[in-house]
C-alpha cells in the first residue's frame, strides 16, 4: 500500500491517507470513530458485513474457525481495514475479526462505502490494492506453515505483528501463538526462552516486548519480506508475488 501521507496527519490509516484530499473528503463524511476493544468481534465468518473498519490503531487477527480450530491466516493494523475484501468480491466472509491489541477505526456502512467508491473509482482502486496484498498475506501465511520450521515462523509472526500495530509490545501468550500458528506451546515456550537469552525479545505477563528489532529479522524467513514488502506499493506487491509463486 501507499505510505501514510503527512498532508493528512488527521488520518492514521494508510489506506485512508493514500487517498487525494478530495476523495478523502468525500468517503469522510460518513465515517464514524470507533474504539476497539480487546476480544471485541469485528466479523464474523458467514454473516454479512455490515460496516468496514478503516483501523487506526491496534490490531486485528483474521482467523480461520472450522471444527472448533482456530488458526491465524493474518494480522490487520493501521495499514488496512476489515470488511473491505468482502466489498469488492461480494462473498460471504470466511474469517473471523478479532481484536488482540485495543485501539480505534474510522467505520463506515457497507453500502455507504460502496456508494462512493462507486461515484469515485480511485477509491475503489486504492482498497483494490490493499485487498490484493491481504490475498497475498493469508496465501503466504498458509504456506508458510507448511514450509518453514517454528523458530523462523515465530520470529516472522513477531516481526510482522510489529509493524502491524507499529509497536514493540505485543499482548500475546505463549497459549495464543500456539493456537494461532498451529504449534506445540511446548516448543512455542523453548524458542520464545531462546529468543529472550539472546536478547531479542522479553516476555513479560501477557505481552512480549521486542529488544533487538533487527537480528529478529534475520530469524525470520523469507515470508516477512514478501508479506511486508506487499503492503509498501503495488509494484513492489506485483514482484513479490512472483517470488511467493516460486515457492509452490
Amino acid at each position: 500500500m501507499l505510505a501514510p501521507s503527512n498532508r493528512r496527519p488527521f488520518v492514521n490509516n494508510t489506506i485512508l491517507a493514500g487517498l487525494t484530499l478530495q476523495d478523502l473528503a468525500a468517503i469522510g463524511a460518513s465515517l464514524e470513530p470507533t474504539v476497539l476493544k480487546q476480544r471485541m468481534i469485528l466479523q464474523e465468518p458467514k454473516k454479512r458485513v455490515e460496516h468496514v473498519y478503516f483501523i487506526e490503531s491496534g490490531l486485528v487477527s483474521l482467523r480461520i474457525v472450522a471444527a472448533g480450530s482456530v488458526l491465524e491466516n493474518a494480522m490487520v493494523g493501521y495499514r488496512g481495514a476489515i470488511g473491505a475484501s468482502f466489498l469488492l468480491g461480494g462473498h460471504i466472509p470466511t474469517h473471523q475479526s478479532v481484536v488482540l491489541l485495543p485501539g480505534s477505526a474510522l467505520r463506515i456502512h457497507v453500502d455507504e462505502l460502496r456508494r462512493v467508491i462507486n461515484e469515485r473509482p480511485q477509491i475503489r482502486a486504492v482498497l483494490s490494492q490493499y485487498v490484493q496484498a491481504l490475498a497475498l498475506h493469508c496465501a503466504q501465511t498458509c504456506l508458510c506453515g507448511i514450509r518453514h520450521n517454528r523458530e523462523r515462523r515465530l520470529a516472522c509472526w513477531l516481526c510482522l505483528a510489529c509493524d502491524t500495530a507499529d509497536s514493540h509490545v505485543i499482548p500475546v501468550t505463549h497459549d495464543y501463538l500456539s493456537a494461532m500458528l498451529g504449534l506445540r506451546r511446548a516448543g512455542v515456550t523453548e524458542t520464545l526462552i531462546r529468543f529472550e537469552e539472546q536478547g531479542l525479545i522479553r516476555k513479560m505477563r501477557g505481552v512480549l516486548h521486542v529488544d533487538d528489532r533487527k537480528r529478529l529479522e534475520q530469524r525470520a524467513c523469507s515470508c516477512y519480506s514478501i508479506v511486508a514488502g506487499a503492503y509498501t506499493s503495488p509494484e513492489q506487491a506485483i514482484q513479490l508475488d512472483r517470488r511467493a509463486e516460486a515457492y509452490f
